[in-house]
């Protein structure tokens, strides 16, 4: 038995969705635990494109349990679409494949509407947040003013909840962001409709988990966004609103730390970003265009052209460290197919000193700039490789030194967007 957590290993967008969709092959239940809609993962099985927000990605594969765990934040309006959106496409026909904890928060309409007049008053120090409600969502949660799932079927409580929440954020809304309030009858009211459909789908999940745990079955946790977006060990304050690491994995679903076996962290064979925040190895000229445009780095929830630059070192360690990762998947290796030089970060360079590790604090990383090893491209098509012998002996030197670099083993390696594009060293479920 092995119970494997799958996450981000950079600033997110590292291409999980695709590695959770390979590994769910060999698990039984496939766990989301934190962040909400702000995050896309995208897919491509036999050809056809399927972008996920909230669902987990093993819904792709019949037989399989997928559960939404009490660390996200749901938006149920995003949810029903995005069920509704998989059932138009033959997908998900048995409501049971998908369970929903009672315990998560929802995500309502003033969060979302705090959220962007919040980002549209911060100037040059905006976050780069969605606008998807998520941060203010999750305040509330911490504040122990949040509205969960089980509340909202419960009439009586949700009423008495909304109109406590009402008060204060139409006085937020009107005073202090200058947008309009809220009316209480038709938030009750939506919402109310929301709860109807969701009813089906809540469960005592932690309970269930457990239990499946009990019973020898294989789980697979996935995560969204990545860990130098963890809201306590990211590059604050540009990070997300939850627990992004692997110890997110426990608290957002209520398993054991003792029940994980396994930890994957996915990286990019590069490093990309989106929102504000310090970028060392960021390219602004032909190389950063470069890698944008052949990787598509376009964010799948908002369409943002995501910031692009060379790989680098320190991030991944930290990752390492700060995840106990067991192996790293290694992804869109293909995008630097026509490279005749790659650059990768081995250190930063910060007042006449070098550093090998991430400095802690957000004022001296925005003052750090990268100190480069220049490794040889193999300036070929590797989109047909499926074993390490496949690859060019460059490509092969390219990932051998990654390795060391990182000090942790590749695991898997994927040279396209589809499935079948992925070369798999080990399979962290055997």
């Amino acid at each position: 038995m092995a119970n494997v957590v799958v996450v981000g290993a950079q600033w997110g967008d590292e291409g999980k969705g695709k590695v959770v969709d390979i590994y769910t092959e060999f698990a039984d239940d496939v766990v989301r635990y934190q962040g909400g809609n702000n995050a896309g993962h995208t897919l491509v099985v036999e050809g056809e494109k399927v972008v996920l927000h909230l669902i987990p990605s093993g819904v792709l594969h019949q037989g399989k349990r997928c559960v939404i765990g009490n660390g996200v934040v749901l938006d149920p309006e995003v949810f029903i679409r995005e069920v509704n959106n998989l059932k138009a496409k033959g997908k998900m026909q048995d409501d049971s494949q998908l369970r929903l904890s009672e315990s998560l928060h929802i995500i309502m309409p003033y969060h979302k509407r705090i959220d962007i007049a919040r980002e549209a008053q911060s100037g040059a120090k905006k976050i780069g947040t969605t606008g998807r409600g998520i941060g203010p969502a999750y305040e509330d949660k911490i504040g122990r003013r949040g509205i969960r799932l089980m509340d909202l079927l419960n009439r009586d409580v949700f009423s008495r909840k909304l109109k406590e929440n009402l008060a204060e954020k139409n006085f937020i809304l009107e005073k202090q962001l200058g947008e309009e309030p809220f009316d209480f009858e038709q938030v009750f009211a939506e919402y109310c409709g929301y709860a109807d459909i969701l009813r089906k789908y809540m469960d005592d999940t932690a309970l269930l988990l457990h239990r499946d745990i009990k019973a020898g079955k294989k789980l697979l946790f996935e995560g969204a966004q990545g860990t130098l977006l963890d809201v306590d060990h990211g590059t604050y304050p540009f990070v997300t609103s939850s627990s992004t690491c692997a110890g997110g994995a426990c608290t957002g679903t209520g398993v054991s730390p003792r029940d994980i076996h396994q930890i994957i962290g996915i990286s990019k064979a590069y490093v990309t970003r989106v929102g504000g925040g310090p970028f060392p190895t960021e390219l602004h000229e032909a190389d950063g265009e470069r890698l944008r445009q052949v990787g598509s780095e376009f964010g799948a929830t908002t369409g943002r052209p995501r910031r692009c630059g060379w790989f680098d070192a320190l991030v991944l360690r930290y990752a390492v460290r700060m995840n106990g990762l067991t192996g790293v998947a290694l992804t869109k290796l293909d995008v630097l197919d026509g490279f005749e030089t790659i650059k990768v970060c081995i250190g930063y360079a910060y007042q006449g000193k070098v550093l090998d590790e991430l400095p802690a604090n957000l004022e001296t990383f925005a003052q750090c700039t990268p100190v480069y090893e220049e490794i040889p491209g193999w300036q070929a098509d590797i989109s047909a490789a499926r074993r390490f012998e496949d690859l060019p002996a460059k490509a092969q030197s390219y990932v051998k030194r990654l390795e060391e670099l990182i000090g942790c083993p590749i695991v898997l390696v994927s040279v396209g967007p589809g499935r079948e594009a992925t070369i798999m060293l080990r399979n962290p479920f055997a």
